[in-house]
């Protein structure tokens, strides 16, 4: 009882709002990040905005607006860096993205310091890093529905070009569409979720959350818009519930929703009927079953053309013991051809 009176509270409401909404755009769009082998580039952009956090509250003060305008001028910054680098410099991928995201990160946490020192202003890194969704405002809430309305409506609208330069980059130039513009756009649409994830998950435990809805969506089906659907889900289960258990534990929300989504990609890697482990070891047991009979009865018409044939010497050709063989042919005793 005392559960369902904190959940009917507008701080739980407004949490609980802003945690599914958070879940469902991060699970969506890591679809595209996951499959355009993207994964490192989200946790460089996440890390990336926080000058964009602390220069916006220089100038705007403690404002949503501010706070948003910042780190999505970061994000491209660091978008812009890390595609220019890896197109123009010997440098590799991994290591132009670690190169950009540290640096920016470092300079981000030299301002804070700075802010602390002469203005005597205290910014809670610790929120920035982790999130604190509980404090979520309705200025927070506002500006989180708006970019998950922006960003679901961009993915439905540039669906096609999305999944023409995901998997076939070449065809989609030779078709008209700019690769680079829509990577831009991908980046784009990238910042702002990672903005929209602040309050809720943090810079570092937004990378979960892009990735592991989308990873577990794609052991489950084989079909982008299923994918899509089910990543949206997923991430919206896993935020939702983590909230809940977060409540109930008393424990910090961010957290509790990643691992939650986790536990939910173990079920799928262990359970699922295409992709799942245990599945897939059931299926090359009967695979090989299959093939041990269909040995056996090819060595029984070998051995049959030379007379006898028994289980012993299906045995010694087959190098398995007679009893494996038995029990692929109960009945087999003494077969003769």
């Amino acid at each position: 009882m005392e559960l369902i009176e904190i959940l009917q509270s507008q701080w739980a409401i407004r949490a609980l709002i802003a945690s599914s909404m958070v879940g469902i755009m991060c699970g969506v769009l890591g679809c595209f990040i996951v499959l355009r082998n993207m994964s490192l580039i989200g946790d460089a952009l996440s890390h990336a905005i926080l000058p964009g956090v602390v220069f916006g509250f220089m100038i705007a003060g403690y404002s949503v607006l501010g706070f948003f305008v910042g780190s999505v001028i970061a994000g491209l910054i660091a978008a812009f860096a890390i595609t220019w680098i890896q197109q123009n410099v010997k440098t590799k991928n991994d290591a132009a993205i670690g190169i950009v995201f540290t640096a920016m990160f470092s300079v981000g946490v030299m301002a804070i310091s700075h802010l602390s020192r002469t203005e005597g202003v205290h910014l809670d890194l610790k929120d920035f890093l982790f999130g604190n969704v509980l404090g979520v405002s309705n200025d927070d809430l506002y500006l989180t529905a708006g970019i998950g309305i922006y960003v679901l409506i961009s993915i439905v609208v540039f669906y096609r070009y999305l999944f023409a330069t995901t998997f076939q980059p070449v065809i989609a130039e030779t078709m008209g569409i700019s690769v680079k513009t829509v990577h831009y756009f991908l980046m784009l649409l990238l910042s702002f979720v990672v903005v929209a994830s602040l309050r809720t998950v943090g810079v570092i435990l937004v990378v979960a959350m892009l990735i592991t809805p989308a990873a577990t969506a794609l052991l489950l089906t084989n079909r982008l818009q299923r994918v899509l659907v089910y990543a949206g889900f997923i991430g919206f289960f896993s935020a939702a519930s983590g909230l809940i258990l977060a409540i109930i534990w008393d424990t910090t929300p961010g957290p509790a929703m990643t691992v939650v989504a986790t536990i939910i990609y173990i079920l799928a890697m262990l359970f699922s009927p295409e992709k799942g482990l245990v599945f897939k070891y059931f299926r090359n047991r009967k695979m090989k079953e299959k093939i041990l009979f269909e040995d056996i009865l090819k060595q029984t018409l070998r051995l049959g053309e030379n007379g006898t044939v028994t289980v012993e010497k299906l045995s010694d050709k087959l190098g398995f013991s007679a009893k494996a063989i038995r029990g692929k042919l109960p009945n087999l005793k003494e077969m003769a051809c």
